[in-house]
C-alpha cells in the first residue's frame, strides 16, 4: 500500500465556504444548456456568436474558472457516481457525504446514495444495482461486508474507499483519518485526567482493530501504572455500546473511563451508566470518536475525536475524479490527522 499524504497533483475547484461556480450555474445564468457551455469551453464552431457571448459573460459574472478535470470528463459518461453506505442512521456519515457532494457538484457529477443495510433487508445487491445504472465510479463509505462485489466493480470502474481501509486493493484509493493517532489522543486525555481503570468499546473491521491497538499501545508506552485495562466488543451502534458498557460496569473492576469506538457506542455507554445511577463524568468519563453533531448537542456535550470527515469525503471525491482517466494507476492513501475536542463527558475520577 502506498501512502501519499500530500495533495494530489490535479486540482479541483475550491470547496471552501463559498462554493465554486459550476457549468450548471453558468448554463442557468446564460439561459442555455450545459452542452452549449461545454461546446463554448472547447471553442467548437457550432455555437452562435450571440450564445457564445452570453456564456462568456455568465462566466465572467459568476467568476467561473474552467477546471482541467471537468473538461476532461467525457460527455459519454453518465455524470453519476455511486456512494455505498452501510447504515444511514449513523450521523457519522453526514459531514463526509457533504464533503463528497460538494466536490462532485463542482464538476457536475451527481452522487447516487444507497444504504447497503436496507438493500440487504429487501434482498437487493447494492453494488450490482449501481453498476446497472452505469455509474462512472463508486465510493464505499465505512466498513462493508460487500468485499467481493467491490473487488468486481474495481475491475471495470474507478473505486475509492472513504473512512475505511477495506478491501485493500492495488487500484483502489483510500481516504481516511489516522485511527492510531485518534486513539492515542483519546487515551492520553484519559490518562492525563488521572484515570487508571480504563476500558475501550471495540468496533468492527480494521478500523476497529487500529483504534484498539492505539488505545492499548498508548497505555503501554505511557509508563503509568494502571489498575485495569479492559476491551469489550460493541460494534458501532448505540445498542451495541449499551450492551458492552453494561458488561464493563457490572464487572468486578468497573472502569472509571471508557473510550468508545464511535459517538454512537459512547451514547449507549452513557445510557448504561444512567441505568446504574453512575454520573457522567463524576463517576464515569466517556470519550467518543467522529465528533458528530450529536456529540456537540448541549445536553450531551460529549468529548470526542474529530476525524475531519468533511475533508476525508472531499479527498475521496478528488481521488475518484482523478481515477476516472487512470483506472489502473497505483493506489494512493490519504490520512487526515484527527484532533481532540474536549467537552463535558470527561473529568478527573473521584
Amino acid at each position: 500500500m502506498s501512502v501519499d499524504d500530500a495533495r494530489p497533483e490535479a486540482a479541483v475547484p475550491d470547496i471552501g465556504n463559498r462554493r465554486a461556480a459550476t457549468i450548471r450555474d453558468v448554463a442557468a445564468h446564460a439561459g442555455v444548456s450545459k452542452s452549449v457551455v461545454s461546446r463554448v469551453l472547447r471553442d467548437e464552431p457550432n455555437v452562435s456568436d450571440e450564445r457564445r457571448e452570453r456564456v462568456r459573460a455568465a462566466m465572467d459574472e459568476l467568476g467561473y474558472r474552467p477546471n482541467s478535470i471537468a473538461r476532461g470528463l467525457s460527455e459519454a459518461r453518465s455524470g453519476t457516481v455511486g456512494v455505498v453506505i452501510n447504515d444511514l442512521r449513523n450521523p457519522w456519515y453526514v459531514s463526509l457525504i457533504e464533503g463528497l457532494a460538494t466536490t462532485f457538484d463542482a464538476v457536475d457529477i451527481a452522487p447516487i446514495l444507497v444504504d447497503s443495510r436496507l438493500d440487504h433487508q429487501v434482498g437487493r445487491d447494492t453494488v450490482e444495482t449501481l453498476l446497472s445504472r452505469q455509474v462512472d465510479g463508486l465510493v464505499v463509505v465505512g466498513t462493508t461486508d460487500a468485499r467481493v462485489d467491490v473487488e468486481r466493480a474495481a475491475q471495470s470502474i474507478p473505486v475509492v474507499l472513504a473512512g475505511t481501509l477495506e478491501p485493500d486493493l492495488p487500484t483502489v484509493d483510500i481516504s481516511v483519518d489516522d485511527d492510531l493517532i485518534g486513539a492515542r489522543l483519546a487515551t492520553e486525555h484519559l490518562l492525563a485526567l488521572g484515570h487508571r481503570r480504563l476500558a475501550h468499546i471495540q468496533g468492527p473491521g480494521l478500523v476497529g482493530t487500529l483504534r484498539r491497538q492505539g488505545f492499548e499501545k498508548t497505555i503501554a508506552d505511557s509508563g503509568v501504572a494502571v489498575e485495569s485495562v479492559t476491551v469489550e466488543f460493541g460494534g458501532m451502534t448505540e445498542d451495541g455500546g449499551h450492551a458492552a458498557a453494561a458488561r464493563l460496569l457490572d464487572s468486578a473492576t468497573p472502569p472509571t473511563a471508557i473510550f468508545g469506538f464511535n459517538d454512537m457506542t459512547c451514547l449507549g455507554a452513557m445510557s448504561a451508566a444512567d441505568d446504574r445511577g453512575i454520573p457522567v463524568p463524576g463517576g464515569l468519563a466517556l470519550i467518543g470518536y467522529d465528533n458528530t453533531q450529536l456529540a456537540s448537542l448541549r445536553h450531551i456535550s460529549m468529548t470526542s475525536i474529530d476525524n475531519g470527515n468533511f475533508t476525508v469525503g472531499a479527498q475521496a471525491a478528488k481521488f475518484l475524479i482523478q481515477r476516472m482517466d487512470r483506472l489502473t494507476a497505483p493506489q494512493r492513501v490519504y490520512r487526515h490527522t484527527p484532533g481532540l475536542v474536549v467537552r463535558r463527558t470527561t473529568a478527573a475520577p473521584r
